[in-house]
């Protein structure tokens, strides 16, 4: 794989420079078996250093691409090989671990099969949700600087009014993008993909936004969400699934006889992506106004929020008591814009929190801020902790304004370990810190 700049057509005329793996955005998709393992070269072409991160694959910690905490960052001109067993099936994804790269086109899904796998689907389709300003007159270093120079939009007055149509409060977040994508195109110019009617298609969505959390659904076509963040959960029939930054969600549809658009609406911000599925290669009617009437639906339903799903047996952690607990609290902006955990930005350098292992651990994500994070853990999946008891295995997880998640998981792969907001801006204004424990 081949970091450098590049121009990619996202379609309907738009063509920007940007930086992407192998000149393609998303980059291709990386496919394997539960088991086998994955072998690539990250050839660095790019002017500053860079590393690829393995989001959501629990392997090990020198592979994590996390530059100083876990690897030394790839430098322009030099390569690094990534060499690791797959260990779980499921939808992940890979993208940079260095500065706001995440917000360019860096990208690509990474699909690890289980042969078990296809009895209660035909296809499968991957959709891969971005919000993209990238050579559009600006770029994520300048927007970045921007934030810590000028600090954030104030938010409204009022609180963060939580609802269940607006679950994550009133702010969207902090940056405004001209283009939402699905896999790498435009809505006035989607992808179109082909199908017979009936046909179950298995959704693997991945919502690689730097700021944006996304409402995904079909107009008059319920989806059955069967996993979350590659794990299975008991399955759930809903009109539209809610997807943080990092998280994903694998969810079954079955098509009738007429085409229809999948749509994605960004939370809290104006426009959409959109992607065709057509049925009998009869195309949609060119009306783009139909598809905007539905976004605008989709903002006013209450979604699902793959943290709630129930999780299968088999994939439920056995029952234990958390032998250690450890409150991280989210705070921000402050001066302008720094987003801390526990009063501290990231420092990779500093001392991180110890934790023992062979053993459960309980993190407390706790919101202070009027904003929603979604928290990501690297090298583990945990399973969150609800007040109907375990709720589903995850390695990203949504956080409220001013709410407390709770999350257990146990330390079976010893390291280094960054937890971090997946908000590409909030990351890099120091929201992050790491959990340490050796065998």
């Amino acid at each position: 794989m081949t970091a450098g700049e590049t121009e990619i057509d996202l379609g309907g005329g738009v063509v920007v420079p940007t930086w992407a793996w192998n000149g393609q955005v998303p980059a291709k998709e990386i496919r394997l078996q539960r088991g086998q393992t994955l072998r690539i070269t990250l050839a660095n072409d790019l002017p500053e250093p860079s590393t690829i991160h393995w989001h959501g694959l629990a392997i090990p910690n020198d592979m994590d691409g996390v530059p100083v905490l876990t690897q030394k960052a790839v430098a322009p001109g030099s390569t690094f090989l990534y060499q690791f067993v797959v260990p779980d099936s499921g939808t992940y994804w890979a993208h940079p671990h260095f500065g706001s790269q995440l917000d360019r086109g860096l990208y690509a899904p990474v699909i690890i099969e289980d042969p078990a796998d296809g009895a209660d689907y035909d296809d499968e389709l991957t959709v891969v949700v971005d919000d993209w300003l990238d050579g559009t007159g600006t770029n994520p270093n300048i927007v970045f600087e921007t934030l810590r120079r000028t600090g954030m939009e104030p938010m409204e007055p009022g609180g963060p009014r939580v609802t269940p149509r607006m679950p994550l409060g009133q702010d969207g977040g902090d940056v405004s993008y001209p283009y939402f994508l699905i896999n790498g195109r435009v809505p006035a110019d989607p992808q179109v993909v082909e199908y017979r009617p009936g046909r179950r298609v298995r959704l693997r969505i991945i919502n690689a936004g730097g700021d944006t959390a996304f409402r995904v659904g079909l107009p008059g076509i319920p989806m059955t969400v069967t996993h979350t963040d590659g794990f299975p959960v008991v399955p759930r029939k809903t009109d539209s699934v809610l997807l943080g930054m990092g998280e994903r969600a694998d969810a079954i549809v079955t098509l009738g006889d007429s085409s229809v658009p999948l749509v994605a609406k960004p939370y809290g911000k104006d426009g959409y992506a959109q992607l065709n599925l057509r049925v009998n290669n009869v195309s949609l009617p060119g009306d783009s106004a139909a598809v905007a009437r539905f976004a605008a639906a989709l903002a006013s339903q209450v979604p699902l929020d793959t943290a709630t799903l129930e999780p299968t047996e088999s994939d439920t952690l056995p029952a234990a008591e958390p032998s250690q607990t450890l409150d991280l609290r989210l705070g921000g902006p402050v001066a302008p814009y720094t987003w801390m955990i526990n009063d501290q930005v990231y420092d990779p350098e500093a001392p991180g929190l110890p934790v023992s292992p062979g053993q459960r651990t309980r993190i407390r994500y706790i919101n202070k801020s009027m904003m929603f994070h979604p928290m990501h853990f690297h090298g583990h999946t945990f399973q969150v902790q609800g007040a109907k008891g375990p709720r589903a295995r995850k390695d990203t997880v949504l956080v409220p304004p001013l709410a407390t998640m709770v999350v257990d998981f146990d330390t079976n792969n010893p390291g280094k370990w960054i937890t971090h907001c997946h908000n590409e801006y909030h990351l890099e204004a120091g929201m992050a810190t790491y959990l340490q424990y050796t065998p």
